[in-house]
């Protein structure tokens, strides 16, 4: 593995851990060179999911796109990055158990709008908000009393 910080092209793992409910391994290293330590992660490679978007346009799965929105959406809000990496997971377990190659991006949406909803409901909204692209507030509020209706 090549350092980050001198490109040295050896370095040693000094622990491994089982990461990301054993889907991943996370190892900790150090450059033989420089002694400089870092993190690496080791993950099953599975077939491409390919994503259609709302254009149609398809472009492969990125979990990270997910997490980030997730993060953008709990901002300044008690939840805990663990608990959105959480959710990213579990999104994508379902996507990938539904067996398909191919799935859109509004069901992605709607799977995290799913495990956000119980976690946090103003961040739910924001996510919501943004990934709906809701016009105006009368359709915000439609949404939100359809989710209280349901909730109830």
């Amino acid at each position: 593995m090549r350092c980050p910080n001198c490109k040295y092209e050896n370095s040693k793992v000094v622990d491994s851990r089982h990461a990301d409910d054993l889907v991943a391994i996370r190892r900790r290293r150090e450059c033989e060179s420089c002694g400089f330590r870092f993190t690496t992660f080791e993950r099953v490679e599975l077939t491409p999911l390919i994503v259609v978007k709302k254009d149609g346009a398809r472009q492969t799965f990125n979990r990270d796109k997910i997490l980030n929105g997730l993060v953008r959406s709990c901002e300044k809000r008690p939840v805990a990055y663990q608990k959105l990496e959480e959710i990213t997971n579990q999104v994508e377990k379902e996507l990938r158990s539904e067996g398909n190659t191919e799935v859109s991006s509004n069901d992605i949406g709607e799977k995290v709008m799913e495990h956000l909803m119980d976690v946090d409901q103003v961040s739910y909204v924001r996510f919501a908000s943004v990934y709906r692209e809701f016009k105006d507030v009368d359709q915000l509020l439609k949404s939100m009393q359809g989710i209280l209706k349901d909730r109830k």
